[in-house]
């Protein structure tokens, strides 16, 4: 039996307003008294999700596609076991969704966004794009679609939709921020002037941050360098200020993988994978996007994009319960977890991404996995690894230069110099321990040698990936697979030289950086 519309709508009403606690007691009496209705169902599992029970929630909504396999039922599911990292029952539940999909705005999206999180932007367009379609008012789906476009190349189709957006809201500053990235701009063609307007109204901190960054980025396209670093050390200023960021969070975690790794290198390993994926790791920007295209142009190979697979691997068999997923406790209780299951764990996670699932190998290019390289070697026996090393003043500068996740604690460290600089000292300590501790087993590639030698660099990396020669790993740049990182625009052209030695621009404003390196004994 159905509820009553009336109470259907009472629960709509009071999560239209915000008022979590009503909505679920009311949900929770249609349910109650009409069991069989799905949408009493669907609706008290939404209510628990936005109060954050998402475990109950999930259950709830299944229970109401069971009842009715809504369409906008089952995108609502997959969002939340993406949430929950549950992203093979995600890529199940889209499956089931394209058989009887949402006739709602918000639930095309939704299905959108999640094939992004899943890697698979080409499926994510066509959502998107119904989207857009049904409200082509909304400047959130119209941002999603722009994302996605850019993500698969198609740049101008990306252009077009994001400058539809600003005809909308001229303020949306992550348009304008995508805008700046999507290609290189010239004198004769940039956005500088509405950009400096914009900023100059924008009062919203992650606004003035993003606008900040694009400014600088057409900045400095157009040869205003001077003025382009200005920009962007004042964006960083404003933003770092209000960061409770201190680099000892950073080193302490640093200084749990080298005191663990003694334990972690005699546990006994059983039953790990055979599987033999590529991670490719290293600092950010440092060329780890450039290698992941070169590995998967070969026709052996596949790029799964930057997974979580490994830290969340690690998380869950260590058992913490802090909320974030790499800490010294996380880190010294997986050391003594059980390896083989964290390999099984890792490759479970990768193959309900897109690219891991196809036949052939693999690259994660999730470039933090430096920190976990010795659970990769011990978990994964097969694994190939390959770390980009990259100039220690063009690697600050880059990590300064780029805007990263703003809502991840993982990249904290990047909005200021002397901060990027420590981190760098100690990530370039632990490569030496790993190069020590694993001999044989991490490829160390210098960017600066691969643009210089480009062939014969290719053919070392593939030798160590144990995969033959194929001359379509020279031709990268036509590799048509999406890209979601910020280097999209770059490797979409051949290897060029622009990025070498840039730091020699700023070789003022890199001085404490260039003492501090001196000081440390590292080679500039």
């Amino acid at each position: 039996m159905k509820a009553e519309p009336a109470r259907i709508a009472a629960v709509r009403r009071a999560l239209g307003r915000g008022d979590l606690a009503a909505a679920e007691q009311l949900a929770a009496g249609v349910v109650a008294a009409f069991p069989e209705d799905a949408e009493g169902r669907f609706l008290l599992g939404m209510a628990r999700a936005e109060a954050g029970r998402v475990s109950a929630a999930i259950a709830d909504i299944a229970r109401a596609v069971e009842l009715e396999p809504h369409g906008s039922y089952r995108a609502q599911l997959a969002r939340l076991q993406v949430m929950m990292r549950q992203d093979s029952a995600a890529a199940a539940t889209l499956t089931a969704a394209e058989s009887a999909l949402p006739d709602d705005a918000l639930g095309r999206d939704t299905m959108g966004c999640v094939y992004a999180r899943l890697g698979e932007h080409a499926a994510s367009v066509p959502h998107f794009r119904e989207a857009v379609r049904l409200a082509p008012g909304n400047v959130s789906f119209r941002y999603n679609l722009a994302a996605a476009l850019n993500f698969i190349g198609d740049v101008d189709g990306a252009d077009a939709e994001a400058e539809a957006l600003l005809a909308i809201a001229p303020d949306y500053a992550k348009a304008h921020h995508l805008l700046a990235g999507l290609r290189k701009h010239t004198p004769a063609r940039h956005h500088v002037d509405r950009l400096a307007a914009t900023l100059a109204r924008a009062r919203e901190p992650d606004a003035r941050l993003l606008l900040g960054y694009a400014l600088a980025k057409e900045l400095e396209d157009i040869g205003e360098q001077q003025a382009a670093f200005a920009r962007l050390a004042e964006a960083n200023a404003e933003h770092r200020a209000r960061l409770p960021y201190t680099f000892a969070r950073d080193s302490a975690n640093f200084d749990a993988i080298e005191r663990t790794w003694p334990h972690l290198a005699e546990v006994p390993v059983e039953r790990a994978p055979r599987d033999a994926p590529i991670f490719v790791i290293g600092m950010p920007r440092t060329g780890t996007t450039l290698v992941d295209r070169i590995l998967s142009s070969h026709p052996a190979v596949r790029s799964a994009g930057e997974l979580q697979a490994m830290p969340l691997a690690v998380k869950m068999a260590a058992g913490t319960g802090s909320r974030v997923v790499l800490d010294p406790e996380t880190i010294e209780q997986a050391a003594h977890a059980d390896l083989g299951a964290i390999g099984r764990d890792y490759m479970a996670r990768a193959l309900s991404h897109a690219g891991a699932r196809e036949q052939g190998r693999f690259v994660d290019k999730f470039p933090g996995n430096f920190h976990y390289a010795g659970f990769i070697a011990r978990a994964l026996p097969e694994a190939r690894i390959v770390c980009l090393r990259r100039h220690p003043l063009d690697t600050v500068l880059a990590n300064f230069r780029n805007l990263f996740a703003i809502s991840s604690r993982y990249y904290d460290y990047s909005y200021d110099l002397m901060d990027i600089a420590r981190y760098y000292a100690r990530f370039d300590r632990l490569m030496a321990f790993w190069r020590e501790a694993l001999p044989g087993r991490i490829l160390e590639v210098g960017y600066e040698d691969l643009v210089a030698d480009q062939e014969g660099r290719t053919r070392a990396l593939l030798v160590h990936c144990g995969l033959d020669w194929d001359e379509a790993c020279l031709d990268f740049h036509r590799n048509t697979a999406p890209v979601s990182t910020p280097s999209a625009a770059q490797v979409r052209r051949p290897i060029y030289t622009d990025s070498v030695a840039r730091w020699k621009t700023h070789r003022d404003a890199l001085a404490p950086v260039i003492a501090f390196f001196e000081d440390q004994g590292i080679p500039i």
